[in-house]
């Protein structure tokens, strides 16, 4: 029995997704891949479709889909075996805390253009000297009568060339206690002081546009605090358990990914001996074993889905699975390298993207360091 009961609405919104991916952007991702970035015209054709921010409201032109359309958009998208078009972190990441922390007049003012793909959308916590620990960020906003000054500079950031509006955590220099000093804001392109730094040359996730951002006497109006002067931390700790999760569902597609590739090679290639090497019995114990795993992820992934979609906390279960699948990730890459020999080094093979891109995954939203670090703390250890 499935964990997970999706509907004939789920089934058909997915069948009209695949169909979009497979004309607007699967034909386009060698290119974009060559680009380093996404045209935004992509992003905009996604959203008037209807597959961005499934979750939101009528109010705002949302479909007002539950958790699991969520799920679908995130499962396909990572079929398309790339992650510029990184829809993920856009309506599921980024756009729920205007949705979550917004005023009235904030959400009027940027849901619409965030669902219909007119506003793409990041956010910048990252530091150069803080990565995890978000309570050692160096970025400060400090009030000045009716505006708010912010200084720093952020890195790593996933969108960062092209987004039109960025929710920027930096913190308040004169509290002490570094858990009340930090706040959100929203702080949109073209604001005098907001410039963009290089864009980061990666080893992997090429179509996706990570940058650097620097903020030098940025002034913004105080209207653009999200949510309330110090709550930025919990805000961002309450939002973490599903950017975790989203994280571990695209790594679960990845690895189911990775493996239908390879099963489809050894099927349709030969020895020596003119037998196809899927009969050696070495590549069956391998792509038993690496299948197996694959299916240990997904009923564990699937629960947790479920949780979540219900309201419960999971929150030590998804650090545990952000963790143990983004390392899965990692293995099933490497053994189906191994399986593809010499072609599987080439451009023309699909593992090779795939090995590249999936090698970050353990170390983004949280390294599995700190995952494991949170999963002991709440287990007593």
């Amino acid at each position: 029995m499935d964990i997970l009961q999706y509907t004939d609405e789920h089934k058909a919104f997915r069948q009209r997704l695949k169909t979009f991916l497979a004309n607007e952007v699967t034909p386009h991702v060698d290119q974009w891949e060559k680009d380093h970035i996404v045209p935004k015209e992509a992003w905009q054709k996604m959203g008037k479709k209807g597959f961005l921010c499934t979750w939101a409201s009528p109010e705002y032109g949302g479909m007002n889909g539950d958790f699991l359309y969520s799920v679908i958009v995130a499962e396909e998208m990572a079929k398309t075996n790339h992650t510029g078009l990184c829809s993920m972190l856009h309506s599921d990441i980024v756009v729920p805390y205007i949705n979550s922390f917004g005023s009235d007049e904030q959400k009027k003012k940027y849901l619409p253009d965030c669902i219909s793909g007119d506003i793409i959308t990041a956010v910048a916590m990252t530091e150069p000297d803080a990565g995890s620990d978000l309570a050692a960020m160096q970025a400060t906003a400090e009030i000045d009568g009716d505006e708010i000054v912010l200084n720093g500079s952020k890195t790593f950031i996933t969108n960062g060339i092209n987004a039109d509006l960025v929710i920027v955590a930096a913190k308040n220099p004169a509290e002490e206690n570094v858990y009340q000093a930090v706040s959100l804001y929203l702080v949109e392109d073209g604001t005098p002081g907001f410039k963009r730094g290089r864009q980061l040359d990666k080893m992997g996730f090429f179509s996706q546009d990570t940058a650097e951002l620097f903020f030098s006497n940025c002034r913004i109006p105080k209207e653009n605090l999200l949510g309330q002067q110090g709550m930025g931390f919990m805000m961002l700790m309450e939002k973490l358990q599903q950017e975790r999760l989203m994280c571990a569902i695209g790594g679960q597609a990845a690895a189911e990914l990775m493996l239908e590739w390879t099963i489809d090679y050894c099927k349709t290639h030969t020895d020596a001996s003119g037998k196809p090497i899927s009969k050696l019995q070495a590549n069956q114990f391998a792509i038993v074993e690496m299948m197996t795993e694959v299916k240990l992820g997904k009923a564990f992934l699937d629960q947790l889905i479920a949780g979540h979609a219900a309201g419960e906390n999971v929150i030590v279960e998804t650090s545990m699975a952000k963790y143990w699948i983004t390392d899965l990730d990692n293995r099933i890459a490497s053994r189906c390298l191994d399986l593809f020999g010499d072609f599987g080094l080439t451009e023309d093979c699909p593992i090779a993207r795939g090995f590249r891109d999936v090698r970050v995954m353990s170390i983004f939203a949280g390294t599995n360091e700190v995952m494991k670090g949170i999963a002991a703390k709440f287990m007593g250890l």
